[in-house]
């Protein structure tokens, strides 16, 4: 959807700087920003007023306002500092992918994902049962990781019990899911003028593929067995899908003993038109999955606490047989490729388009392939206080073991497909070869294996001192934490082991420093750069507290922060390569050495060669990070957070092959050069305030995370166009466009291109570095990164009058940008792929001969002029979307009062993704280049308390 407007909303956004909307009301929302509590792994919680760290919290009552599968496609849009992105595919794959204030390193710039503490999938959690969610944003806030925490930290923290209490809740979601702008693909009679048009401009004849009787047919129907026009879209899918969620959960405790109990269990069922033509089984894409949570708090003696949290998860995933992916299958298959079925009933397809394409015959003739989940994830902690002792003194011990595993079952079939070729035509009548005909229909497969697992066991235990002495508060904690994870696959088992120290003083809750001395060991390192040392310091100064603010009335609360810090990673270089720092070997096979003679028996040895040098002094990963804020509560009810951050990452892994030749004759070696510095700020604004029985709220958030290379081991460049040193991280490299050639002679004046014959019609690239050879050697950055904006942001806007409540969000991105390069799409023809009906309407052509046509001609092979990384593909990928919607009703509590059981209950109507604002035509800039659409959805729930 193009939406002009963009800029507009972008620029309101920026300047109203999410807040997210109240489960029952946002009254209240002013006043809880000061007591939000920050945790950063050190077993206690500070508050915002006296913590150092920068940090964002997503509250209770934020995390579930998109009735979605987990909390991580729940808190889309939300979290100040917190990139979040559409994931795509089918309602099981789809999970979104986060950054922590953008891209940081050449290596990886993913966080840490961590549930109560330990690290784990944020796809396994249901938001119902979280509480809140932390964004640790700094060094401080991430210090007692080790080596896991360079990249910031998404922390979910679980619901709890309460003592001395019994309360019940049960809610239920319905949605119903509509794909959003599915693609529009030529149709049969477009498709073949389209691919003789093709074929033209390559100079092979006006009908080179199609006939003239041929183009007719297609235009009259009169053969649709052998000239079909079928719209592969609505033929396979539906128009909607529909979504179940149903959960009760249990929050209560006695004297001595909390507890939290919750059941959530979801249902989803997918796009596919005809899944039970199949007695028997269905073929849709369906997905089942229950989660079960259990917290408990006991105190064992009033000094001795014990905690507790088991969740589990089963899930079933089917989808049709082979795991097909129909969608994809569209893309490769035109409407002029083969009808559903041929005139003898089999399934349709021939020797130019196989029938395993045949997305209707997938979705119904296949048979089903489920993926069962299965995941067991517990944690305890013993707690002991030992004041008696030593006042302030205790002690605790934490172990956890979490397993997770994916099993397949694949009862896929095969079926037989079939035409009649079109071997002439004969007095205005096709004349029909043999019967073409392939595949084979076989019984359903009976097969289940491990498809892969995953185990994880963590302990930690370590000391800690917490005690006020008259205007100074200390607390200091020894910690010990050791973490083994075990993957399937070669390699994948790791060992971390971290110790550190962490303190935090304040002098009258007014002055506040903060120091984590950490030194962590991993397995995945080279002998003798195990182990690595990290410091941090951060401070704060909490200046409302100070006497000469007590006359200023409209600042109610006011704090500046800063920190500064030294962390690690164990990445690995390339593919993650374990033997980086041993010189490796390979034995090939291919040719067989004798030792004896060629008759005797004997073993044959292959050629061995070197491999890939060892790194000479190799070390890991390392970033310094600086960050600058302040948190404030003004005018009663408005709270800022701002926050400047500077983040230097070194010894990066690079390729050493710039600084060798090829001459060498083996693999050259990794070298930790990597340079990066990231500069940016991240803002948030929430005003609430209340007119009588009105009360509104609105806010907003941004993030502005720009990097910048500065040694990367780059190889000598011949120009200086080329050199990517200096540039932001995931920058595109391309040519210039010039427009389109219009004439043979445009061609002979212009410098040549290098690619292949160019002809009329192709695009023209610019000499950049004028040897009047167009070739790679002309590339330059262009846009920015296709993988993650440099600009987020998002805004919020709630109202309720008495029991009414209305709340919406918006999230949207700038500084971003998409290369149009979609095989089947904008790169139509190829293959014998399907065309965008918009890129037919608006590509150039001998008739219409447009320089500035929007797409070059028609092309039935890969185009290697044309199809070349450039800025003609490049589109600026700013969106702003409508994330949800949400009209709520709470009904009076002296209604439920007459229930004696009902203690609050709330019905809502909720919208999520409606719709979104974009540069792009016919696609969703959020996910333009995935086959499979987005979608949006229409939710009616309930919830209710007892």
């Amino acid at each position: 959807m193009n939406r002009k407007n963009i800029f507009v909303l972008s620029l309101l956004a920026g300047l109203s700087l999410p807040a997210a909307a109240q489960k029952d009301s946002i009254a209240q929302k002013g006043n809880t920003f000061v007591q939000q509590t920050i945790d950063v792994g050190a077993e206690k919680t500070f508050s915002r007023e006296q913590s150092t760290s920068s940090a964002s919290v997503i509250t209770r009552d934020n995390v579930d306002k998109r009735s979605a599968k987990n909390i991580g496609n729940s808190i889309l849009g939300q979290g100040n500092g917190l990139i979040s992105l559409d994931g795509t595919g089918s309602y099981f794959a789809k999970n979104p992918t986060f950054y922590v204030r953008g891209l940081q390193s050449l290596s990886t710039s993913t966080p840490l994902i961590l549930v109560d503490g330990v690290e784990r999938e944020i796809s396994v959690v249901s938001p119902e049962e979280v509480e809140n969610v932390t964004i640790l944003k700094d060094a401080a806030a991430t210090a007692l990781y080790g080596y896991k925490g360079i990249n910031g930290a998404i922390l979910i923290t679980t619901k709890r019990g309460k003592y001395n209490s019994n309360e019940m809740s049960v809610h239920y979601d319905h949605l119903i899911n509509y794909q959003t702008d599915r693609p529009k693909f030529i149709d049969g009679p477009t498709y073949a003028a389209a691919m003789n048009e093709a074929l033209f401009n390559e100079g092979k004849g006006e009908y080179a593929r199609y006939s003239q009787e041929a183009m007719a047919a297609f235009q009259n129907g009169q053969y649709p067995y052998q000239y079909p026009n079928v719209n592969w879209v609505d033929e396979t899918f539906r128009h909607h899908g529909v979504t179940n969620k149903v959960g009760i959960d249990f929050t209560g405790g006695g004297e001595r003993f909390r507890y939290y109990t919750a059941l959530n269990l979801l249902s989803d069922k997918g796009f596919i038109k005809t899944p039970d033509a199949t007695s028997g089984y269905s073929t849709q894409d369906k997905y089942v999955r229950g989660n079960l949570r259990i917290n408990l708090d006991i105190d064992l003696t009033p000094t001795t606490m014990l905690k507790a949290n088991i969740s589990g998860l089963l899930s079933e995933n089917s989808q049709p047989g082979n795991e097909a992916t129909p969608w994809s299958n569209i893309y490769n298959l035109p409407s002029a490729a083969f009808p559903i079925k041929s005139e003898t009933g089999d399934w349709g397809g021939n020797s130019t388009w196989a029938g395993t394409l045949n997305p209707v015959a997938l979705t119904t003739d296949a048979a089903y392939f489920k993926i069962h989940e299965r995941g067991l994830f517990a944690d305890i902690t013993l707690t002991q206080d030992l004041s008696s002792w030593v006042k302030g003194l205790g002690f605790f011990l934490k172990l956890g073991y979490d397993t997770y595993s994916t099993l397949y079952e694949n009862h896929s079939k095969s079926y037989v497909y079939g035409s009649y070729p079109v071997t002439g035509w004969n007095a205005g009548e096709p004349v029909l070869g043999d019967y073409f005909t392939g595949g084979e229909r076989t019984e359903m497969a009976q097969v289940a294996a491990t498809r892969a697992f995953a185990r994880r066991l963590t302990a930690a235990g370590g000391v800690n001192f917490d005690r006020t002495f008259d205007d100074h508060y200390v607390y200091s904690q020894l910690k010990w934490d050791y973490d083994y994870q075990h993957l399937n696959g070669n390699n994948n088992i790791i060992y971390r082991q971290n110790y550190s120290w962490w303190s935090h003083y304040a002098y009258k809750q007014k002055y506040i420093a903060e120091l984590a001395l950490s030194y962590s060991g991993s397995s995945r390192l080279a002998p003798n750069t195990k182990w690595a040392f990290a410091p941090t310091l951060s401070a704060a100064w909490v200046i409302s507290k100070e006497n000469f603010m007590k006359d200023i009335k409209w600042i109610d609360f006011l704090k500046l922060r800063a920190s500064i810090g030294k962390l690690n990673a164990d990445y690995l270089p390339g593919d993650n390569i374990w033997t980086y720092y041993t010189q490796s070997y390979s034995i090939s096979g291919a040719s067989a050495y004798y030792f004896v003679d060629a008759t005797a028996a004997q073993d044959l040895y292959g050629t061995t060669t070197l491999g890939t040098m060892a790194t000479v002094n190799p070390s890991h990963e390392k970033a310094t990070k600086f960050n600058v804020g302040f948190d404030a509560t003004l005018f009663k009810g408005l709270n800022v957070e701002f926050d400047y951050f500077f983040n230097h990452r070194y010894d990066i892994w690079c390729s050493g092959a710039g600084a060798y030749t090829a001459l060498i004759g083996f693999g050259t070696p990794y070298v930790n050069q990597g340079v990066v510095n990231q500069h940016g700020f991240d803002a948030s604004i929430d005003y609430t305030h209340q007119f009588g029985d009105v009360t509104l709220n609105i806010g907003g958030n941004m993030t502005l995370a720009k990097s910048k290379i500065k040694d990367m081991a780059e190889e000598p460049r011949a120009y200086d166009n080329l050199v990517q040193t200096g540039n932001p991280l995931n920058s595109i490299y391309g040519l210039v466009s010039e427009g389109i050639f219009t004439s043979q002679e445009e061609i002979d004046a212009a410098p040549r291109q290098t690619f292949t014959t160019v002809r009329p019609g192709d695009i023209r690239y610019k000499d950049v570095n004028g040897d009047n050879v167009i070739d790679a050697n002309d590339k330059v950055r262009m846009g920015y990164s296709v993988t993650a904006p440099e600009l987020y942001y998002s805004f919020h806007l709630g109202a309720e009058y008495k029991n009414f409540g209305l709340d919406m969000m918006f999230q949207g991105v700038g500084r971003f940008s998409a290369m149009l390069n979609t095989t089947g799409y904008y790169w139509g023809l190829v293959g014998n792929s399907s065309l965008a009906q918009q890129v037919y309407d608006n590509r150039w052509s001998q008739e219409n001969n447009n320089a500035n046509a929007k797409y070059p001609r028609l092309s039935s092979e890969s185009n290697a002029n044309n199809y070349q990384t450039s800025d003609f593909w490049l589109r600026d990928r700013s969106y702003l979307k409508l994330r949800n919607i949400e009209f709520y009703y709470n009904v009076p509590k002296q209604l439920l009062a007459k229930t004696k059981y009902i203690n609050g209950a709330k019905v809502y109507l909720r919208g999520v993704d409606l719709f979104t604002f974009d540069h792009l035509d016919e696609v969703d800039a959020a996910a333009y280049s995935a086959t499979t659409p987005l979608t949006r959805s229409v939710a009616f729930g309930v919830s209710v308390t007892l």
